[in-house]
């Protein structure tokens, strides 16, 4: 079955609301079996709606959905916000407990974001810390325990929990295809315990200085492939999690089984990003020809003690990356969020190990090549009470940038560390490093910034070989 509906002239957007007409369609090719809703050229204003199993969106050359900004019309929905499960805002475009659904097309989805990131920046700008608006105060009575949960600095504080673009949650053999995802309120598209997903030529589109705008967050999902995307946004481009601490542990889902290939990252704070969600643990990934120009960082694994779980497993293979700030970033000591730098937390003393120290182990980076790196080469720290295990790095080459304005201790955000003494690869807490056919190539610069190898403490099994 196709239901086929005709958009509006863009300047329209006062005079009409297309969420009953949209989720009608989705309803009624549901009903019957399966089918197409099949958006035709022209501009579609909604509300949220929610996708149905057996359902194929697809949306024309010349179309766009765009989302109405009204806080009001998003009412709360049990899901998973930053790596804890609570009550947040529906989603614009949001699935659950549903299955065979996907979205193709050329033309696009707007989540029209731009005032949701005004109200949180606002909030920023005078230091708000509390729920004042209508929807925040409901949501803080539904999140009694708020306060004492996680945050990686989206807003939990206050409880404004903007919702995703597009979410689906406990769902099955999903697509999307050709289709540009943009302007998306917080994270853009957001999977959560979900599996059996393809997402091929997918661009996800963010402006650099929009808050918590990541373009696509696995998240306890198993059997993921990502081909031939773009992501150009305002946070992480491609983000790995599994939950955050105590509940990302009493949910106890990995994330495993997601092959990236062939996808192209601009700007962002970095290209593949794992954490700081890590509880239910992450393995099985691997990064295949993917290029990174801009982003802070290129393969960037972010976690520290009380995150929880193991990652392993991961593997990158033929990447090319340009203008980054460091391109490998391995960091136990991840800051946004965290306690203050002199917090236990941070401590560069061991502290006793239990269920939520994390274990980052068997990394392979093979075949990259890195461009006018701005802080540093690689940055990998471990805790001293459980260090990173086992990490290969082969035929690679890092040329630090000539442009030194950007400082050394940028590399990675931490807390707690001492600043390092040079531009190269940092190594603290580590146990098996192999380097082999590994080329830092530095500007003229001073001696003490010249050192490759900058080992700090703690650093076991180091075999260096022709670097």
């Amino acid at each position: 079955m196709i239901v086929e509906l005709k958009g509006h002239d863009q300047n329209q957007s006062d005079h009409y609301d297309d969420t009953e007409t949209i989720q009608s369609a989705i309803d009624k090719v549901t009903i019957l079996g399966g089918g197409i809703v099949k958006l035709r050229e022209g501009f579609f204003f909604s509300g949220p709606l929610l996708l149905r199993s057996m359902v194929h969106l697809y949306i024309d050359a010349g179309a766009t959905l765009r989302f109405i900004y009204d806080m009001d019309r998003y009412p709360p929905v049990w899901t998973r916000w930053e790596g804890v499960e609570c009550w947040a805002m529906q989603p614009l475009l949001f699935a659950q407990n549903s299955h065979h659904i996907s979205i193709s097309g050329s033309g696009t989805i707007d989540g029209n974001g731009s005032p949701w990131w005004k109200v949180l920046n606002e909030a920023r700008r005078i230091n708000r810390r509390e729920p004042l608006y209508p929807i925040e105060q409901r949501l803080a009575a539904l999140n009694p325990s708020y306060r004492d949960q996680p945050s990686g600095g989206g807003g939990r504080e206050l409880q404004f929990l903007r919702p995703p673009l597009l979410q689906f949650l406990h769902s099955s053999n999903i697509e999307l295809r050709d289709i540009t995802l943009q302007n998306s309120p917080f994270w853009n598209t957001h999977l959560v315990y979900s599996n059996t997903i393809t997402i091929t030529n997918v661009h996800f589109i963010n402006p650099h200085d929009a808050p918590n705008t990541d373009g696509l967050n696995i998240d306890s999902c198993t059997d993921v492939t990502v081909k031939d995307c773009l992501f150009d946004v305002g946070d992480d481009c491609l983000g790995l999690k599994s939950g955050a601490g105590v509940d990302g542990l009493r949910i106890g889902k990995p994330t495993e089984h997601v092959m990236i290939h062939g996808c192209t990252m601009r700007g962002g704070h970095g290209g593949v990003v794992i954490g700081s969600e890590t509880a239910g643990g992450i393995r099985d990934v691997s990064i295949e020809s993917c290029t990174m120009i801009g982003t802070d960082r290129g393969l960037r694994i972010k976690t520290r003690r009380g995150r929880g779980g193991t990652i392993e497993d991961i593997k990158l293979n033929n990447c090319r990356m340009e203008q980054i700030i460091c391109p490998v970033v391995i960091n136990c000591y991840y800051g946004p969020g965290g306690p203050p730098p002199d917090s236990p937390v941070f401590s560069l003393d061991p502290q006793p190990i239990d269920i939520t120290t994390p274990h980052i182990r068997n990394i392979q980076i093979h075949n990259l090549t890195a461009l006018h790196c701005k802080a540093a080469a690689a940055f990998i720290v471990g805790l001293p009470e459980r260090p990173v295990d086992t990490v290969h790095l082969t035929n690679s080459q890092f040329y630090l940038s000539l442009d030194t304005s950007v400082s050394k201790k940028e590399a990675a955000m931490y807390r707690g560390l001492p600043e390092p003494e040079g531009r190269g690869i940092r190594i603290r807490n580590v146990n098996g490093l192999f380097l082999e056919a590994v080329k830092v190539e530095f500007p003229k610069e001073t001696e003490e910034t010249k050192r490759t190898l900058l080992t700090e403490a703690n650093v076991h099994n180091l075999i260096v070989s022709e670097t």
